[in-house]
């Protein structure tokens, strides 16, 4: 097995570093990041270099790479760096928790990072570069297509598909075999029974402050 070079030093690649060693067994050899954002010469004690020289740095033929990162810009600034390492040569790494019920017969794509306590239920296609934070219910038959970010507890129904470029927040719940149209951003708690429009935006109402005080309310 190839050693692992994670790109980014937030916490999405802290987390990473934990669950890959931790884990799955894989042995991290270093991070990268943008010229930019490096702020020291190592991260968790491990080399951590600039994203153009990662491929000298760690030969492709030697380590896998897993880009860390968040949604940002739905999720199209964690495809590109994808894309860059593909083009250095590196094959992209996925991680399936091994507290995860993954009861797919296909295997998600690459650089997929599927946490604890999800349910994956059978048939399900997962694509390349999908965020499963923890605990989320993926109904059977289901398609979660490439660059998509589902944070925790959000349940998707049956016969689902989710387009690119999507992200879900958490506690969201998705109907029964509607179509999320690609780069829709659904708020936490958002309750969405029909299909989306391409980069709609659904959120539900916001709580608001009573005038009374908690020690008013009979409980």
């Amino acid at each position: 097995m190839k050693k692992l070079v994670i790109f980014g030093t937030g916490d999405i690649g802290r987390l990473a570093h934990f669950y890959f060693s931790r884990d799955a067994g894989r042995e991290v050899a270093g991070f990268t990041v943008d010229a930019g954002h490096r702020q020291a010469e190592t991260f968790l004690g491990l080399p951590c270099v600039d994203f153009a020289d990662a491929s000298r740095r760690f030969a492709p033929a030697e380590h896998d790479m897993f880009v860390a990162l968040s949604y940002r810009r739905m999720n199209h600034l964690r495809a590109e760096r994808c894309q860059a390492a593909k083009e250095m040569g590196f094959a992209l790494a996925s991680y399936v928790s091994s507290r995860c019920t993954f009861l797919s017969q296909s295997p998600p794509g690459e650089n997929c990072f599927i946490l604890e306590d999800n349910t994956v239920q059978p048939f399900v296609t997962i694509g390349n570069d999908v965020t499963l934070w923890s605990g989320n219910h993926i109904g059977h038959d289901s398609v979660i297509e490439d660059h998509c970010f589902i944070s925790s507890h959000v349940v998707v129904s049956g016969h689902v598909t989710i387009r690119p470029y999507c992200f879900i927040g958490v506690n969201a719940t998705l109907g029964h075999s509607i179509v999320v149209a690609a780069e829709t951003l659904i708020g936490a708690g958002a309750v969405v029974t029909h299909d989306t429009v391409e980069k709609g935006v659904y959120v539900p109402a916001r709580s608001e402050q009573r005038r009374i005080t908690s020690d008013q309310v009979d409980l």
